[in-house]
């Protein structure tokens, strides 16, 4: 890896088991298959073709098996297959979000409940926050493709049988609506929302990924152009700001049930406005958590409806009753 990648590696959290080097000999010794997509770059240094699926794909299933206590991990052709050192980091900002509401500590001792908003086909969040921290977590998705790959990867781990669960979003028009169950808690949300607003964009973006994959390559056509996701995962009718509006809007409904709503947020510009709209909702605790990751900065933002006061009392019934 060449001192500009370690240095952008170096950027991720700090608990982030992904900063160093990939050690692709340990890598391929556990999936055999990954061999044949490793070589030596320009800077010696041993890498694979990131604009490659089934080298990704490889990746992806080595890295989860190293190092999060996984035998088993597959996805269906043409599912979203995310970058996991981007991934780990959201989970790891998301813990010390908690240490701040928890007397500057990480909980690790108290069972803590995470809800993960569209878990997708790879169920990605809930194997690095179990792993990790030892959280539960309860995965929805509306995709039922999606939801038999996560229920498959929970029921072949057994680091994962009794901390996941995974449940079916009926409603294509809500989200949390009909998921949460009544009296239940949760003490986070996350979710990666869909970007794109139309299959159109959501292509235009694979182009702008492809080109800075492969400067120096042929364009190819679109069909070609699929880095993984499905419909539900890349695109929505009004795009970002629409899903997390209308998030929004929902939490309300929920504010006594969940600590912290958390989202990504991937355009900087979304933020004020975002703010504006939360602020509108009486929200009474609102933070943006940027994330350092590679060569761009990720964020999320994240809200609450209890005071610190509030908070206190919820820690109290949560943990100690």
């Amino acid at each position: 890896m060449s001192t500009k990648q370690t240095a952008s590696k170096n950027k991720l959290h700090p608990r982030n088991k992904h900063k160093s080097n990939y050690d692709f000999d340990l890598l391929c010794s556990l999936i055999p298959e990954l061999k044949p997509y490793v070589f030596i770059n320009q800077y010696n240094n041993q890498t694979i073709d990131f604009s490659n699926n089934q080298a990704v794909l490889l990746l992806n299933k080595s890295l989860l098996i190293a190092n999060y206590g996984l035998s088993f991990w597959d996805i269906p052709s043409g599912s979203l297959c995310p970058p996991i050192p981007g991934r780990a980091d959201y989970i790891h900002y998301l813990a010390d979000l908690l240490k701040e509401t928890n007397n500057n500590k990480i909980p690790h001792k108290e069972v803590i409940n995470v809800l993960d908003i569209g878990t997708g086909a790879n169920c990605i969040y809930p194997i690095i926050g179990a792993s990790q921290y030892n959280w539960k977590f309860v995965g929805t998705d509306v995709n039922d493709p999606s939801i038999t790959s996560a229920k498959n990867i929970v029921q072949q781990n057994n680091a994962l049988f009794e901390k996941v669960e995974i449940r079916k979003q009926l409603s294509t028009h809500s989200i949390f609506s009909g998921v949460i169950k009544e009296n239940e808690k949760f003490d986070l949300t996350l979710c990666n929302p869909p970007f794109h607003s139309s299959e159109k964009e959501a292509t235009k973006g694979s182009q702008r990924k492809w080109n800075n994959l492969n400067k120096n390559k042929k364009p190819i056509s679109n069909s070609q152009l699929n880095f993984g996701g499905t419909s539900n995962e890349l695109w929505c009718q009004g795009g970002e700001m629409s899903f997390i509006h209308k998030m929004i809007k929902e939490s309300r409904l929920f504010s006594s049930q969940i600590l912290w709503f958390t989202c990504l947020v991937s355009k900087k510009e979304h933020i004020r406005p975002l703010q504006l709209t939360l602020k509108k909702a009486n929200c009474v605790q609102v933070k943006v958590v940027k994330m350092e990751q590679g060569h761009k900065t990720n964020r999320f933002i994240a809200w609450s409806f209890l005071s610190p006061e509030q908070v206190n009392q919820w820690r109290d019934d949560r943990f100690n009753n």
